[in-house]
């Protein structure tokens, strides 16, 4: 049996790599020593942005957390996220209500509600009891100039100083992705629609 090949030998290695590996991650956890609220953009066209920042929605309730949750574009139905987030009253919860914006094809009504649930986001994020706020889709009412990206910006800016934003939608504009904390663009490598499958009750719905 070659030294290689030696069992010990490559339990050692490997021990000896995951101490290196855990210096460089103590060294990392170290350097972090900030507490503050952060602003998270999740865009790209890929299926998920909605589904991480409910996912986020969960733990923050999970601490114990007072949020607040703005649907920007969505349909006029009731989604699963809805029904199960409004049965806990520590969440606020807002859906803008008139539909995509292919359905309405209204920009007038489009832009009247939309300005509405924005007034709604701009309450959450001056509430210091809110500790995580959820404006889901508010990136595809950027796009359309239905929300002025600059009262976006400043009421990120002016927020309590421990709350977290969470902004999903396909298209960030460069001026959100600046500010933000953290960015994640999700890439399609496949999906299910492009091969006829229609949107299903706890994945997409």
């Amino acid at each position: 049996m070659s030294a290689d090949s030696n069992p010990k030998n490559a339990d050692q290695r490997y021990k000896d790599r995951m101490v290196r590996k855990k210096a460089v991650v103590d060294q990392s956890i170290a350097r972090a020593d900030q507490d503050r609220g952060v602003l998270l953009v999740l865009t790209g066209n890929g299926k998920g942005k909605s589904s991480s920042a409910f996912g986020m929605l969960a733990r923050a309730l999970g601490h114990g957390m007072q949020v607040g949750v703005v649907q920007f574009i969505k349909g006029s139905y009731s989604t699963g996220e809805e029904a199960f987030f409004r049965r806990f009253p520590e969440v606020r919860y807002h859906v803008m209500g008139e539909g995509f914006t292919w359905e309405t094809q209204d920009k007038e009504r489009d832009r009247a509600a939309a300005q509405a649930a924005w007034d709604v986001a701009s309450e959450l994020l001056s509430d210091e009891s809110v500790s995580l706020v959820v404006l889901d889709e508010l990136n595809i009412a950027l796009k359309y100039n239905y929300v002025e990206l600059e009262q976006v910006l400043e009421a990120v800016a002016k927020r309590p100083a421990m709350q977290h934003v969470v902004i999903t939608g396909r298209g960030a504009p460069q001026a959100l992705i600046d500010v933000a904390d953290t960015v994640t663009e999700m890439q399609v490598v496949k999906h299910a629609f492009k091969a006829g499958v229609r949107a299903q009750k706890g994945v997409e719905l």
